[in-house]
């Protein structure tokens, strides 16, 4: 990805700027609820690196809040926020090289973050093998989370393609857990529902890899309602991924409802809408890299970024005068309901620093209903998929 915004102040102000004067307002107390001291333990103190990464420039935050996603036998206590490793070398442009984005995980799990997110397509493969070698260290300290679901034949993503039948989820397993340098998958997703498929058999195979002590829990992404009853009465589903943020609240509708009955822990996927809402494009940002999926995507043209730059706009104003980010407060709201655990996904320290924060933010819910109110009002341009991609995802 090329863009210029990291050479300019966004409306005013950088996300680096908003940062550096929180800190500053540690000391003193904060107005209309804003931030509790940008306190990110439970002292308020931050932890240099330690173990096994090398010393970072920054002193970063200890994230020390937990959460449960899913209950009983198959309950995941996980912190309150994870880190999408897809983006690490998969689908958003140009990445580190291997050594720092290496450092970036290990930084991530030296500080607290205990769930990491990763996919046999992402790459294909080639992600899984980042997570596995960065995260080896911290075997047993982390939990490592995988799909199946997409067809891959030989290394090759055979685009569009699903399959999850018994044979091939047992095939990704094996060959996942060799990649991820574990014995049992933490929490084991169906990437994609396949309608070739019965849900019930799907749930049934991950239940006997359970049984085999080489997968520990069953999760869905992208699925309707009947889906996740269907499955969850042939194997407890831990959890479901979707995406979801400010700009994108389709799973308000069914999906969560039946999550909170059912005792389902959520596990939102591009919670800052690809790096949209952390306020760093603009209407030139262009994804011409070759290796980033949001040039195909209807809300990421220019004519789409340009119009949907208010929404940036309105968490800035909702976050300055709180001492925090826009990306920050877009986080917050996610983080209000104790069962929903994001995962921010990114290649750097400073935005690690940031995204830890945001887990220990103290703002009033009439405040986050103001925010909601103030983005009610905005139009959003652009579907969030082309058409062949939206119809993998089931519908309610």
């Amino acid at each position: 990805m090329m863009s210029d915004a990291r050479e300019k102040k966004n409306q005013g102000i950088s996300r680096r700027g908003v940062l550096r004067a929180a800190a500053a307002l540690a000391a003193a107390p904060v107005l209309l609820g804003g931030l509790s001291g940008m306190a990110t333990a439970a002292e308020g103190k931050t932890v240099s690196s330690r173990g096994v990464g090398k010393k970072s420039a920054l002193d970063l935050p200890l994230l020390t809040q937990k959460r449960t996603l899913g209950g009983g036998k198959f309950s995941m206590r996980v912190s309150a926020l994870g880190f999408g490793v897809m983006g690490a070398n998969y689908n958003r442009g140009v990445s580190p090289d291997r050594k720092t984005m290496i450092e970036v995980l290990r930084q991530a799990a030296e500080h607290g973050v205990t769930l990491f997110d990763t996919a046999q397509v992402y790459g294909p493969l080639t992600n899984e093998e980042l997570a596995g070698e960065a995260l080896a260290p911290y075997k047993n300290k982390v939990a490592i989370t995988t799909k199946f679901g997409h067809s891959i034949v030989n290394g090759v993503y055979q685009t569009g393609k699903l399959n999850s039948r018994p044979d091939n989820i047992r095939r990704v397993a094996e060959e996942s857990l060799k990649r991820l340098k574990v014995d049992a998958i933490e929490l084991f997703y169906q990437h994609r529902f396949d309608p070739e498929v019965p849900i019930e058999d799907v749930a049934g195979t991950v239940k006997d890899l359970i049984r085999e002590g080489k997968v520990k829990r069953f999760g869905l992404c992208e699925v309707g309602p009947e889906t996740i009853r269907r499955a969850h009465a042939e194997q407890p589903v831990t959890a479901v991924q979707s995406e979801y943020h400010l700009m994108w609240r389709e799973p308000e509708k069914d999906v969560l409802p039946v999550l909170e009955e059912l005792g389902i822990g959520f596990v939102p996927y591009s919670p800052l809408n690809r790096g949209f809402l952390g306020g760093d494009m603009t209407a030139y940002t262009r994804f011409d890299s070759g290796n980033d999926n949001r040039n195909t995507l209807p809300r990421f043209t220019p004519e789409a970024l340009g119009k949907n730059l208010m929404f940036v706009e309105v968490l800035n104003r909702f976050g300055r005068p709180r001492g925090i980010t826009g990306a920050q407060a877009a986080l917050g709201w996610l983080l209000r309901k104790d069962w929903i655990v994001p995962i921010p996904g990114t290649t750097k320290l400073a935005h690690l620093e940031e995204n830890i924060r945001a887990a220990s933010l103290a703002v009033r819910p009439e405040e986050w209903k103001e925010l909601e109110e103030a983005l009610a009002r905005l139009e959003i341009v652009g579907d969030r998929y082309p058409a062949e991609q939206q119809r993998q995802v089931q519908r309610s």
